[in-house]
């Protein structure tokens, strides 16, 4: 008879992406890029900076940022899938490298250093999300999906990850890969994401609006800052100066690793130099 073994529980990280990860709205930050390839119009790229500054308020509420988000959902109908997918990967790190907050990507490295699994959930659409999402080395994404025809978008929604349906979505993807929720933890600055939050035994708000600060003083939850940018580039040039590497290729997910990796080794020896005093 076999003996029973322990079976290590299995955790995630769940980060929400805009305003957590990064400094912007990702829905909205490629709006030059689709003008330049004629997705959009000039009057639309005036919209979407607009727009982007409304997002950015510390004032903007739900109905704001969905109604942004219907603008955005609806405007895309008839644009051809592939063409913005080549969009999104060849500006990726033009757009997105000069967004990304340093803190983030600290514990980013954090969490899977002890083994979890990371995971962005974002309202935002899934051609833009998951390019992100291996920029930054994550593990699965949970992203809105758009309805497709015959290599277009129709402007309609299959999936909208907002909200509740943010928390289903984990709790599908926990039960797929055995993710112990309890044991799991959640980041996020929005209070239209307190389901998700909710759903895991470690919620932490980051750069929170009044609503979920407020909820998370109640709750007694962690809240973090993250104001620093950092870019994916000069961490992926530091660790190869410090290793004498010479990678070759394209950057993307290699760069983000090579990052994530050199923290990891930054943090061990941190470790390994207090431990000798």
């Amino acid at each position: 008879m076999l003996e029973d073994v322990p079976v290590p529980v299995r955790q995630a990280a769940f980060f929400d992406l805009d305003k957590t990860i990064i400094a912007k709205s990702s829905a909205l930050a490629f709006g030059r890029q689709f003008f330049a390839e004629g997705l959009i119009n000039r009057r639309a790229v005036l919209k979407a900076t607009y727009a982007q500054l409304v997002y950015m308020s510390p004032g903007a509420d739900d109905e704001q940022i969905t109604k942004i988000r219907n603008h955005i959902t609806e405007m895309s109908a008839g644009w051809n899938v592939e063409q913005v997918r080549s969009i999104v990967a060849e500006t990726l790190h033009d757009v997105v490298d000069p967004l990304v907050y340093d803190e983030a990507t600290e514990l980013i490295a954090l969490h899977q250093e002890a083994g979890r699994d990371v995971v962005i959930v974002s309202t935002s659409g899934a051609e833009m999300v998951a390019p992100i999402g291996g920029m930054l080395g994550v593990d699965h994404v949970i992203a809105t999906t758009m309805r497709v025809e015959d290599g277009t978008f129709t402007g309609e929604v299959d999936f909208y990850a907002y909200g509740p349906a943010k928390a289903e979505a984990m709790r599908e993807l926990a039960e797929r890969r055995g993710y112990d929720l309890s044991k799991c933890y959640a980041y996020s600055d929005s209070a239209s994401d307190i389901p998700m939050l909710e759903a895991v035994g470690h919620p932490t708000a980051v750069n929170p609006d009044k609503t979920l600060r407020a909820l998370a003083i109640e709750r007694e939850w962690p809240i973090l800052t993250f104001t620093k940018g950092v870019s994916l580039r000069e961490r992926f040039d530091q660790f190869s100066a410090r290793s004498g590497s010479v990678v070759a290729g394209t950057a993307g997910t290699a760069a983000a690793a090579a990052g994530i990796a050199w923290l990891a080794a930054r943090r061990r020896r941190r470790a390994a130099e207090s431990s000798k005093q």
